[in-house]
């Protein structure tokens, strides 16, 4: 069955186009419609892969939300956006459902030129209330009078953006909803006050035990349904007892709830009484379960936040995040001042191994990752050797902080960028493929990637015994499957090597790129043309003893990055021979271009950027043209 095939007992979902159509559906088959949207999220994530479990949790919060608010003209804003799917089934994409997160087909994510329904895009964590407030007022000033509503989870929440958007917000008393999506989760369980305080009406006594007597007391009536409103009324007292409300009313917020978030009727009335507030932002405490209605989901919602497609093809090696994870904790065994930090993302970046033998040297901060880097410096000020784990698209989020906080003072804090380069299916917005151009422009910075896994390794333990501010990128996905050495070894910093030697052309390559440079090194040998390929290592500092003799001889120069070609590596190997002043050299550099990256497959993108074998070889041909034909001829039998 294809992913848009559907059975004929599914008659509610395939009737709806839009949100109109929620609007003349009753409540018990609205319910019904939850049912059948859990069933399509289950079947077709499950082949195509993506975010499962969020999308699970906020099955019924955005049924209520399309059918209380008139999208497009009411702007309902994402923060993150890992849990639009259901947003996408009922605002026209049903029947492109199928293609969410293949190449040429529905963003994971909101995506604001997809339709008109995406009031903002997003893909990062703790941007929806500053967003919305912005939408908000703009509203104001042109005297419009739509509503405008933040959905944000409570691991969101934990983002020091949000706070000062709440801030703003409160003190400018616009109209403004918000929708606090609480299930105690971001991708791992939450940390910090916030989520202590968030957690405290579900955690105290005193609430449960009066409510469990007060429903005891009601069900053994024979008039228990006529005092429903009597049981509002004292659960709602109960609430005011014991609700942290009071931060959210300084804040200048009205608060409601806490709300079932699986209860379409009571979300239906919470949201309906927001939009009668006339001046006043107003927050709406809904609690929701993480993979609600999917049984697996629901017992492991780490598990299933995101899930593999169907027949996704395993690399030959552990991944690049586990072997990063072992060699923290091998280093951590051997070295007691080295901490690690994490921006809620522990079992992602591989630092659980790490925490569950030294839960007191591994600090998860959050989603904060501005925080994370400058609370890393103080370590480091203090003589401790700082492991900062966060994928290379969230570092973005700090780059203030590595300036000032850390290179300014040449803190050696060590940053481990995962998904670093190409990601794929998650798209714009997680692509990693700016850090090498954001980072070698910071001075007193070490900039390093491996050309498979067990180089990472020692390039992590050059990083941490170097003692100066380093990061080491590293793709998404397993590795090559070379033997791991046992022993951890330094690599002399800024030293490059040359792997195949070659007298007709010089393919400089950095991290991921060196397999496919040394393949295509094989399809040019093929063609008649002898190919030097040198693993670079560190883009700074540049190799340049080794990059300078190559200048001379053989005299061709092309360099390979998955990166933007835009102040990359490529740049840095044309600035030092600037800084030399060597002329007559050809040089060619190899990249990402300036524009974001869509999503697809790795494999689909790097084909399409030229940044495969073939492509590689075929850009290294255009200076032997006389022997295009033989490549053309080598590389046919390879389809």
């Amino acid at each position: 069955m294809s992913n848009n095939a559907r059975p004929a007992d599914r008659t509610i979902l395939s009737q709806i186009d839009g949100p109109d159509d929620l609007k003349r559906l009753s409540p018990r088959q609205l319910e019904s419609l939850a049912a059948e949207i859990r069933t399509e999220l289950v079947s077709t994530v499950t082949q195509t892969g993506g975010h499962l479990a969020s999308n699970l949790g906020a099955v019924e919060l955005t049924i209520a939300l399309h059918t209380v608010f008139d999208s497009p003209r009411d702007r309902i804003v994402w923060d993150v956006g890992h849990q639009s799917y259901v947003h996408k089934l009922l605002t026209g994409r049903r029947e492109s459902f199928g293609t969410i997160r293949q190449y040429g087909g529905l963003c994971g994510f909101p995506v604001r030129e997809e339709s008109p329904h995406d009031a903002f895009g997003a893909g990062h964590a703790s941007t929806s209330i500053s967003a919305a407030l912005g939408i908000a007022t703009a509203r104001d000033l042109q005297s419009d009078d739509f509503h405008v509503v933040a959905v944000i989870g409570d691991g969101a929440m934990t983002g020091g953006m949000a706070f000062e958007a709440l801030n703003h917000a409160g003190n400018a008393a616009t109209r403004l909803i918000v929708i606090l999506n609480d299930n105690q989760m971001s991708i791992a369980p939450n940390v910090g006050a916030l989520s202590k305080a968030l957690n405290h009406l579900r955690l105290d006594r005193r609430y449960h035990r009066m409510k469990e007597d007060a429903e005891h007391y009601l069900s053994s009536k024979p008039m228990g349904n006529q005092m429903l409103d009597v049981a509002k009324r004292l659960k709602n007292s109960v609430k005011g007892l014991v609700i942290p409300k009071m931060m959210w009313e300084e804040l200048g917020f009205t608060y409601m709830g806490p709300v079932d978030g699986h209860s379409i009727p009571v979300l239906l009335a919470a949201m309906l009484q927001a939009k009668e507030y006339p001046s006043k932002p107003t927050l709406i405490h809904v609690i929701t379960k993480k993979g609600k209605g999917h049984a697996p989901a629901e017992a492991d919602a780490i598990r299933f936040h995101g899930v593999a497609p169907t027949g996704a093809a395993k690399g030959a090696g552990p991944s690049y995040t586990q072997v990063f994870g072992d060699t923290a904790l091998k280093i951590a065994r051997m070295d007691p001042d080295v901490v690690a930090i994490t921006a809620s993302m522990a079992d992602n970046t591989g630092l659980v191994t790490m925490a569950r033998e030294f839960p007191k040297r591994v600090f998860d901060v959050g989603i904060c990752e501005e925080h994370a880097v400058t609370f890393a410096a103080g370590l480091a000020a203090q003589g401790r050797k700082p492991l900062v784990a966060i994928y290379s698209t969230f570092l973005q989020r700090a780059y203030d902080q590595i300036i000032h906080d850390v290179c300014i003072q040449e803190l050696p804090v060590v940053f481990a960028l995962d998904r670093a380069g190409i990601v794929g299916d998650d798209g714009k917005t997680h692509q990693g493929t700016f850090d090498l151009s954001f980072l070698r422009t910071v001075p007193n910075m070490v900039v390093m990637a491996p050309k498979d896994e067990n180089e990472l390794q020692h390039l992590v333990y050059t990083a941490i015994k170097s003692g100066r501010p380093s990061a080491v990128r590293y793709p998404r996905g397993s590795g090559t499957g070379v033997v791991l050495d046992s022993d951890l070894r330094e690599i002399p910093v800024g030293k490059a090597e040359v792997l195949r030697e070659g007298s007709d052309v010089a393919i400089l390559a950095i991290g991921f790129m060196v397999a496919p440079a040394l393949e295509a090194a094989g399809l040019l040998q093929e063609a008649g043309v002898s190919a030097c390929v040198v693993n670079a290592r560190f883009v700074k500092p540049l190799d340049e003893e080794l990059i300078l003799a190559l200048a001379q001889k053989p005299g061709k120069l092309f360099t390979v990055e998955e990166n933007t070609l835009t102040g990359g590596f490529g740049s840095a190997v044309l600035e030092l021979l600037e800084r030399n002043r060597v002329a007559g050299v050809h040089v060619r550099r190899l990249g990402l271009p300036d524009e974001f990256i869509e999503h697809g497959t790795q494999q689909v993108l790097r084909q399409k950027c030229g940044l495969d074998a073939v492509g590689i070889a075929t850009a290294v041909l255009e200076a032997f043209p006389d022997s295009a034909a033989k490549l053309a001829s080598a590389i046919s039998p390879r389809g």
